[in-house]
């Protein structure tokens, strides 16, 4: 797919570094041609021995050499896309700031190509006032910022500042290259994360999603062309893309009254979010004292959003569903299908290792009926949302 596509892939001094090994193999099993630039500092995360062999070009660290001059200029006009992977928050300074002290940043200031950028920092260092201000300048700079992932970060900390993973930066660099805009035109509803159903002012019922799947969905879709609505509940994790359209909601009946108004204009509505099924018949005005008897909560059904679309759907549009199960898992996700008039129907199961909630990656089996079910290794979330999004492609 990336036949013939000249690729400049600059290194920065982070521990993410080690992953563009994966990276290169990527892009080389595309077809692409690799060249890597290194900063000094990132030659102590991985060896220019491993990326040249990989890559099968010399990879660059200094503007000269006892041999040889590297042509910066040169460099930086002859790629198709330089794309920059770890981007610490040092080297985010320098390329705001027009700092030329590397070969990389040489390039960088001589490059006439696309430029994009996969941040990596610690969590601070991702938060801290300077850094989103330099974020906000490349981005103005023309530069495309890849969002950053949700996870444990080298410091033991748990939160925004890693990497994403080679194969979304992969899944990113074809869909630039190629120009495949094959959802454009389209109008996506997704919804996403848990809703809260409150007991009394400090207490509610709600699950453990935490919108990554969603976020995925949302952020493939608007790469691909498509406009996303996005209604969400209380989530960990959002879409950074700020073409996405994110509207909050808190409780199932709010994202009910939300998706009634969006839905009707949505060529597809993906239903990733995980909505309570019950809510508490009486929500107590103020907080409930613990007392020597047991407390019991009454609790009424929530209306089934799903149910609802596949009720009144147009002809034209598309429903999409997940199911997360835990036993009997193909039985459950089919009958499920059927019975809320879904067109296609996503199945996880928390059986899996490293699938369901809160995890990066998931394993799933797309069934758009009983006899055609696609099963999916395990991958990341964002790999997998482009291809289920491929998948509903094929609908008909």
């Amino acid at each position: 797919m990336l036949k013939g596509k000249k690729i400049l892939l600059g290194i920065c001094g982070g521990i993410a570094a080690y992953k563009m090994t994966f990276l290169v193999r990527l892009l080389i099993k595309e077809g692409a041609e690799v060249k890597v630039i290194m900063t000094q500092q990132a030659t102590n995360f991985v060896t220019p021995l491993s990326l040249s062999t990989l890559s099968k070009n010399p990879v660059l660290t200094d503007i000269h050499t006892e041999d040889n001059w590297q042509n910066h200029v040169e460099l930086g006009l002859c790629a198709d896309l330089f794309i920059i992977a770890p981007l610490t928050a040092n080297s985010l300074a320098k390329l705001c700031m027009g700092h030329c002290d590397n070969l990389l940043t040489a390039v960088y200031l001589s490059a006439k190509c696309t430029v994009c950028v996969a941040p990596a920092m610690d969590l601070d260092m991702w938060k801290h006032p300077s850094t989103k201000r330099n974020i906000k300048q490349l981005a103005s700079d023309g530069v495309i910022v890849l969002p950053v992932g949700t996870g444990e970060l080298a410091s033991g900390l748990h939160g925004p500042g890693r990497m994403i993973e080679p194969e979304q930066i992969l899944q990113f660099t074809k869909q630039k290259l190629t120009n495949t805009q094959s959802l454009h035109g389209k109008h996506i509803l997704i919804t996403s994360g848990p809703t809260r159903e409150s007991i009394d002012p400090v207490r509610f019922i709600t699950n453990h999603s935490s919108g990554k799947m969603g976020t995925a969905l949302a952020e493939a879709a608007c790469e691909l062309g498509a406009t996303v609505s996005f209604i969400t509940g209380p989530a960990e994790t959002i879409p950074s893309n700020t073409a996405i359209n994110i509207i909050h909601v808190t409780t199932a009946a709010d994202m009910f009254e939300a998706v009634k108004i969006h839905y009707t204009k949505a060529d597809w509505c993906i239903l990733a979010a995980a909505v309570a099924d019950y809510t508490p018949q009486h929500t107590a005005e103020h907080k409930l004292k613990k007392s020597e008897k047991d407390f019991h909560i009454e609790l009424s059904r929530t209306t089934d959003i799903a149910m609802y679309i596949g009720q009144h759907k147009q002809k034209d549009q598309k429903l999409i569903g997940f199911a997360l199960e835990t036993q009997h898992a193909l039985e459950n996700a089919k009958q499920k299908r059927k019975k809320k008039n879904m067109d296609m129907i996503v199945l996880n199961s928390l059986a899996d290792k490293g699938a369901g909630f809160k995890h990066d990656t998931n394993m799933i089996q797309v069934i758009k009926s009983d006899q055609e079910i696609i099963k999916f290794p395990k991958k990341s979330k964002k790999s997998l949302a482009f291809d289920i999004l491929e998948q509903a492609l094929t609908l008909k």
